[in-house]
């Protein structure tokens, strides 16, 4: 037996700031020199720095106290699709919530910032750019509930280096494979009459791409909105959505064969540019106003394959609750969306662990797995968010074959690759449970991991299966081990070992579970003996244990402590 693995999360470590070594140079200069002439100096550069510091725009969110005088009609404002969702969900059509900003507010504080850059009708709030000055004119409006900077951050990287030893064509299979593709073919299930809006940071080729070929010619594209514009056209710059799209449903049909890149072949399509690069606050506020436009226009699902983390928060706001993209992906799920989102692709950096809107209670996160041995991929963020819940929930494939803007197939590697290739299989799951709630379609997902009921925070429930979510069963598995706890030591005996054991060895996933249902441990090992024995350390057994459970090879058994 041979250890794979132990997983364990961190603390976040301190860190000192040193000053600048310009600042050095001045100080040194100042006080080694000690003459008066350099006084008059330094009063006119603190002078231009404090005028600087009182005239510069910032980004801000103005929240309003209230949505006095306001007119709402959701037969005027919601597509036909977004009624039908709310009311399969059971969610109010006039909710406050939905209603539109006081266009006196609005006006109001127009009239004040130097400009505004968009608006969230759930938050009750203005973007806007202003001074300091500006600031505290705001603070005194009566109306004006709380204002907060938008601080800067990034998009958490989306693609890693490729790795081009596996043969497309097989990799290209296999991601779906994996999935459970034909249970869903043969139940005609590819989506259809589903609508996934995905946010992402362009879509070049979407509109002339083979791969996108089938999608055009039948109307799927619903709806499009650059969100970083203002404008309908988003079939330009980075190729990332359109990568993304193609894992969802993209196909390309040649000589009467079909190259699937996702399992959703005949879902609808809504497409929001979110990202600029050059604009660090931009982001946020374009996520929100995309996640309502996705209402209004009636996506069942969002694939947003982006995460926000160290350039503006610490690991310890990780907790979906802080970040307001992550109460934005909370809200979305109110309304009856399911939100699919990427873990993160910081599971080989100091960050470690999954981000936010992932860390998002409602929000679906997706881990990424290699497709070599079906385990956690290096780069692949952990859980569990800073609260102790489970995350991520599910787990695809890490590395994945994608259709390129020129219909090209091109190897990618990402979380954000596993999170579409999980949200096609959700419009399976949704077109072969109509009527299904969305958060019911989130815990169906869920239970269909090929782990389940054995979860940890690498791989969470494990690879979500076409099977269990039509038939809502797992396939019949013998009992293929037997295990004995006897003192710190549990006892380990593979039956029908050379069955299982032709050529390689075989991972088996141990946890041990607390009273609270978060891990006190947890790891996974390569078997390639019959009998052996796993030990567990006095500390394990000092805390509120509630069970020991092992899966291997689709059965699972659970001990209680």
């Amino acid at each position: 037996m041979s250890l794979i693995n132990s997983f364990n999360t961190f603390g976040e470590g301190n860190s000192t700031k040193q000053i600048p070594a310009s600042y050095l140079h001045f100080y040194n200069i100042y006080h080694k020199s000690m003459k008066k002439n350099y006084l008059p100096l330094l009063i006119i550069i603190l002078a231009l720095s404090i005028s600087k510091i009182a005239t510069a725009q910032n980004a801000y969110w103005v929240f309003f106290s209230d949505k006095k005088d306001v007119h709402f009609n959701p037969y005027e404002y919601f597509d036909n699709k977004a009624i039908e969702r709310r009311i399969r969900n059971n969610v109010p059509l006039n909710d406050p919530s939905d209603w539109p900003l006081n266009e006196t507010y609005v006006k109001t504080v127009s009239n004040i910032v130097d400009s505004i850059s968009g608006q969230t009708r759930w938050f009750n709030a203005l973007a806007v750019k202003a001074t300091n000055e500006q600031i505290m004119q705001l603070q005194k409006l009566s109306f004006v509930k709380q204002i907060e900077p938008m601080e800067y951050y990034a998009i958490s990287a989306s693609i890693k280096g490729c790795d081009k030893s596996m043969e497309h064509y097989n990799l290209r299979r296999k991601q779906l494979d994996i999935l459970g593709k034909d249970d869903f073919e043969k139940g005609g299930y590819r989506g259809k009459g589903v609508r996934i809006a995905i946010f992402d940071g362009g879509f070049p080729g979407v509109d002339t791409s083979p791969a996108f070929q089938s999608i055009r010619d039948e109307h799927r594209l619903i709806d499009t909105w650059d969100f970083t514009k203002n404008k309908k056209f988003v079939f330009y710059s980075i190729a990332h959505g359109t990568e993304v799209m193609s894992n969802i449903g993209g196909q390309i049909i040649q000589d009467g064969d079909t190259a699937k890149y996702g399992l959703a072949t005949e879902a609808e399509f809504l497409l929001a540019k979110t990202e600029v690069l050059r604009e660090p606050y931009s982001e946020e506020k374009n996520w929100l106003m995309a996640v309502e436009w996705a209402d209004k226009m009636g996506a069942d699902i969002i694939n947003s394959s982006l995460g926000y983390t160290k350039d503006r928060y610490f690991r310890s706001d990780m907790d979906g609750k802080k970040s307001l993209v992550a109460r934005a992906g909370n809200m979305a799920a109110r309304k009856g969306i399911l939100v699919v989102n990427a873990a993160g692709n910081d599971g080989d950096s100091r960050w470690f662990i999954i981000g936010t809107p992932a860390d998002a209670d409602s929000v679906l996160a997706v881990g990424g797995i290699s497709p070599s041995d079906d385990y956690h991929i290096s780069f692949s963020s952990y859980g569990p968010t800073a609260d102790g819940r489970m995350k991520p929930n599910v787990c695809a494939f890490g590395t994945a074959i994608v259709a390129n803007p020129d219909g090209l197939e091109i190897e990618v590697d990402g979380t954000s690759f596993a999170s579409p290739l999980i949200a096609g299989f959700a419009a399976c799951a949704l077109q072969a449970n109509p009527g299904i709630k969305n958060m019911d379609l989130f815990h169906l997902i869920e239970k269909s991991g090929h782990l389940y009921p054995y979860f940890d925070y690498a791989h969470g429930f494990g690879i979500p299966q076409a099977y269990y979510v039509i038939s809502k069963k797992k396939k019949p598995v013998q009992k293929n081990f037997e295990c004995e706890i006897k003192g710190n030591n549990v006892k380990i005996s593979i039956l029908n070992f050379d069955q299982y054991h032709i050529g390689s060895a075989q991972l088996m996933y141990i946890n041990v579970v607390k009273k609270d249902g978060t891990l006190s441990y947890y790891k996974v090992i390569s078997v390639n003996q019959r009998e052996f024995s796993v030990k567990f350390y006095n500390q394990y057994f000092n805390e509120d244990l509630e069970k020991f459970t092992i899966y291997y090879q689709g059965y699972i058994q659970e001990l209680a402590l």
